[in-house]
């Protein structure tokens, strides 16, 4: 199977946020309890603004997965950090999509002068936490206990990859 990344657009709107939605009830990556609405899809495309948002498509499965790269905080003084955020349907994961939307973001990053790229990551979601490892993340913050869904609590972990 061929996969492309395209620039997310309003027409990856029910797409998106129907594989977010994926995440939302089968697992801990991503953090709200319950499925979101469509409007959220503007959070979620509003806030990386010229930064990248790209959708995977496949001829045959349609849109399998999304990433965004965002500023880590809107003050001119974290203006060399971003953070980075990507959901890939587990059909179609360990074939390289993850790294590659990686390679993208961290290219973005080096051409706009970013040195850090930062992932937010729910301690229960292990093959995130080993994904970002195997591509040169470290952990250089855990939050204990501060998340709860399905009435099980999580730590949230921060974990960094230096560009320069």
């Amino acid at each position: 199977m061929e996969y492309a990344f395209e620039p997310i657009t309003r027409k990856h709107r029910e797409a998106v946020i129907d594989i977010f939605n994926h995440f939302v009830v089968n697992s801990y990556a991503a953090y709200p309890e319950r499925p979101v609405e469509y409007d959220f899809f503007d959070y979620l495309y509003v806030e990386p603004r010229d930064y990248p948002a790209v959708a995977v498509t496949s001829e045959t499965a349609g849109i399998v997965g999304f990433g965004f790269m965002r500023p880590y905080d809107s003050d001119e003084s974290f203006k060399h950090t971003a953070e980075v955020t990507y959901f890939i349907l587990p059909s179609h994961t360990g074939k390289g999509l993850g790294t590659g939307m990686l390679r993208l973001f961290c290219d973005q990053a080096l051409h706009r002068g970013i040195r850090s790229l930062m992932a937010n990551i729910s301690s229960l979601n292990d093959a995130s936490i080993s994904f970002h490892l195997k591509n040169g993340f470290q952990e250089w913050g855990r939050f204990y206990r501060v998340g709860s869904k399905f009435g099980v609590e999580f730590d949230v972990l921060w974990m960094e990859k230096c560009l320069k």
